[in-house]
């Protein structure tokens, strides 16, 4: 129940510390508190424009309130008007757009006053459209007294095409995506020649989303970009920013393929900040095998978002999907009723589907005090300038630590003090999280794991800048070191054809449709309203059968929807709307073959390898789940067929000395190594930036490639994501941390917490908790020294 009622706005803002006490009332609620850590305030710390940077753009920004820059600002700046690549990781509202736009601005307003041609250009890459949109406006705002000199605009799918002939006309601050710049830009970039010869700043905002394939993919988006720009004789300067990112210059050169300089000494002021990790109870419900089960942190952050509200605490709660957006505004909001009938409409959801106009009247009421509280999905975690604050609710980890510092940053953004409370799930990472603050506080950011030499990601990307310009061996160093080695497969699969010294793109079809740079390769199956025919929106084919299966429950945009028919033949899904009280979950059975050990590293007597194999998966059948509790309903079967899929994994093996050390007999060895499986997936994200559904994993008594004992964990992405490989490089603290969190799991025989999975498919069965620990403890003890 919530608090006694607090008049909202009235007064003071409370400190972060009493607004924690507050929520800690009673005996049952403080228990909930596993940590509490305080992050002191910082004193700002000045400096002066660089000399370079025109009058008209510094009154313009002091126009705006600001009268002197961040130190780290004038810093960015100055590498930006030399010519150098520079990424800005600081922290979140730290003006890091102003340390971009400064020199930007002032470039352009130089370029306005060329006698000939159009002037200097830009190009902003934001992750997604509204992030792109809400620059806009803020370019639009701050160059308000630049007059005509600066012309930002949108390219995207979005753009009416009446507006798109302007745009590549007459912009000259364009932003868009890097779905675009791969689909609409380069392919037509004739038509752009105006515009990329003028090119001389290229802005990558929020860099750190780039990671894993898509990451990848965007990689090789830039250097098919790099190339033709230098076509017209431009070479832009690349301007990244992130507020977090760890070895920044490492990783913006990974991106774009150039030296980058970093700029990482935060000099902005910031307001005090609590964070508390906060464990719901166990219940008196059992899922499977009888294990205990949590409350849900939907329903535990629907609680803390009242009392919030009833406090008058202006706050966001983020939530993974959809679907506990709008669940945990709704309990909110019924619960609200029962204190005061004036504050359920204070209280409401946010979410992607919303239109534009929608989202920004939610923003601007929670900004002046009308909203108190908002569930929101990652829509509103990157980018988007929502200050005055006060708290931030995280329902459930978001997968790495960078999103949690992201999130947690929408409070104290106006530089007062803010209080962020990470609820845990019922899951091994939460579980050990809430139990290991030093894994939060203690560490930097994950480094972002992206690898643009897979061959499934270059492949398709030296088609698409073959069909550009003509490829030559020159272009090789450009794209990397496997690229010519991908020629004549890519000349015997008749994509590219060779004509003197140059591979030229003799198809009809665009190229730049072989590949969907957030997809994975495969016609996306169509999602289809059955009673209209209405086509609601495309999953990715290697998502289809986990996704859009018969009796799936699917989301788009608010509403939900019950999969009648899967058609794999025509790509489609046939959907109709409905409101069942539960959620689904597909199941399924992986077999694993290795097809070639690249590294093998002795382990006392056991191995632990890197390398490419072939998984073939299958999913069997899917649960039914309570909407709230999570608690199983049913299970029901499916006939769907085997999928195959080649890819990278790294994998553990031990011996029969090892198990007699381990005193794991044979009867208790499939569920020991079943259990280690599930809990090394689940702590993977702490190690890599990777989701526990990027990743996948088989354990077997006895693998006949191997012929021992093994637990295999494997990209989920053709070619391989570079998440295995990262597990491969920090395995001895990555299974440290394994074994520590089935060991602090209270539970007796394994649960959520620590050793089931949501996503096996075999019902969580076998599973033996205390021979995993002992199992891990002895290959953990052969680990060499210079792991």
């Amino acid at each position: 129940m919530a608090s006694n009622p607090v008049p909202p706005d009235a007064g003071a803002r409370p400190s972060p510390g009493m607004i924690l006490e507050r929520l800690a009332r009673g005996a049952t609620r403080a228990a909930r508190i596993t940590h509490t850590e305080h992050l002191p305030p910082r004193i700002g710390s000045h400096a002066d424009w660089p000399e370079q940077i025109r009058p008209e753009v510094i009154d313009a920004i002091r126009s705006a309130g600001i009268d002197r820059p961040w130190a780290h600002q004038a810093r960015t700046s100055e590498h930006a008007l030399r010519g150098e690549s520079v990424v800005v990781a600081t922290g979140t509202a730290s003006g890091k757009s102003l340390a971009y736009l400064a020199p930007v601005l002032s470039t352009l307003l130089d370029g306005s006053e060329a006698p000939n041609g159009r002037g200097a250009t830009a190009l902003y890459l934001a992750p997604t459209k509204a992030l792109a949109a809400d620059q806009r406006r803020a370019v639009r705002e701050l160059a308000a007294p630049l007059a005509t000199a600066v012309r930002p605009a949108v390219y995207d799918g979005d753009t009416p095409v009446e507006e798109r002939e302007w745009v590549r006309q007459y912009g000259n601050y364009v932003l868009t995506n890097p779905d675009m710049l791969h689909r609409g830009i380069l392919p037509a970039h004739p038509r752009w020649s105006s515009f990329l010869r003028a090119l001389r700043y290229v802005v990558i905002d929020e860099c750190h989303s780039y990671r894993g394939v898509f990451g990848s993919h965007v990689a090789q988006v830039i250097r098919r970009l790099r190339r033709v720009c230098a076509r017209y004789g431009s070479e832009p300067v690349f301007l990244l920013a992130s507020a977090t990112a760890a070895k920044p210059a490492e990783a913006a050169t990974r991106l774009t393929g150039l030296p980058v300089v970093e700029i990482t000494e935060d000099t902005s002021p910031r307001g005090e900040l609590v964070f508390a990790l906060w464990e719901p109870p166990l219940t008196e419900l059992h899922g499977e095998q009888g294990a205990p089960v949590r409350r849900t942190a939907t329903a535990e952050t629907a609680d803390l978002l009242t009392d919030l509200a009833v406090q008058g605490v202006r706050t966001v709660a983020f939530v993974r999907s959809r679907r506990g957006a709008e669940l945990i505004a709704l309990i909110a909001q019924e619960r609200l009723a029962e204190v005061d009938r004036s504050l359920p409409g204070r209280v409401a959801a946010y979410r992607g589907g919303y239109l534009p106009e929608e989202r920004r009247a939610l923003e601007r009421a929670l900004h002046n005090g009308d909203l108190l509280g908002l569930a929101a999905t990652t829509a509103l975690e990157l980018g988007v300038d929502v200050s005055g604050l006060d708290a931030v609710v995280i329902a459930g980890y978001p997968g790495t630590r960078a999103s949690l510092w992201q999130q947690a940053g929408r409070a104290g953004r106006s530089g007062q003090g803010a209080l962020a409370v990470l609820v845990a799930r019922d899951d091994p990472l939460d579980t050990y999280l809430v139990h290991h603050p030093e894994a939060l506080f203690d560490q930097p950011v994950e480094s972002t794991v992206l690898d643009p030499d897979n061959p499934y990601v270059l492949a398709p990307h030296l088609c698409a800048a073959a069909s550009e310009l003509p490829l030559t061996e020159a272009d090789f160093a450009l794209f990397g070191p496997a690229a010519a080695g991908l020629m004549p497969q890519l000349e015997a699969a008749n994509l590219l054809r060779r004509r003197a010294r140059a591979w030229h793109w003799t198809r009809r079809e665009r190229a730049a449709d072989l590949t969907d740079i957030r997809g994975q390769g495969g016609s996306p199956v169509q999602v289809v309203e059955e009673g209209t025919g209405r086509l609601l929106g495309t999953v990715d084919a290697a998502a289809a059968h986990t996704a859009v299966h018969d009796g799936a429950v699917h989301l788009h945009q608010g509403r939900t929807y019950v999969v009648r028919h899967l058609d794999l033949a025509d790509s489609v899904a046939l959907v109709e709307e409905a409101h069942p009280p539960y959620s689904t979950t597909a199941r399924d059975t992986t077999a694993i073959a290795v097809l070639e050990t690249d590294t093998e590293i002795p382990w006392g007597d056991g191995r632990l390898c890197f390398g490419s194999v072939e998984v073939t998966n299958q999913v069997v059948s899917f649960l039914r789940r309570k909407l709230i509790t999570g608690e199983v309903l049913g299970e029901t079967k499916l006939d769907l067929p085997p999928r195959t899929l080649r890819t990278r994994a790294v994998w553990w093996t031990v011996t029969e000395d090892q198990l007699d050390a381990a005193r794991v007999n044979p009867e208790q060895l499939g569920g020991a190594l079943h259990a280690a499986e599930h809990a090394s997936i689940g702590m993977l994200p702490l190690f890599a930036t990777c989701d526990r559904w990027d990743i996948g994993g088989v354990s077997v008594p006895l693998h006949p490639d191997t012929l021992l004992p093994t637990v295999f964990v494997y990209d989920g992405h053709p070619g391989g994501a570079g998440f295995a490989e990262r597990a491969f490089h920090t395995a001895a603290d990555w299974l440290t941390a394994t074994r520590d969190a089935i060991a602090a799991c209270e539970c007796e025989a394994g649960c959520p917490s620590c050793i089931q999975s949501p996503k096996c498919g075999n019902g969580n069965d076998p599973l033996h908790k205390r021979g995993a620990i002992r199992l891990l403890g002895e290959l953990l003890r052969g680990v060499p020294e210079q792991a």
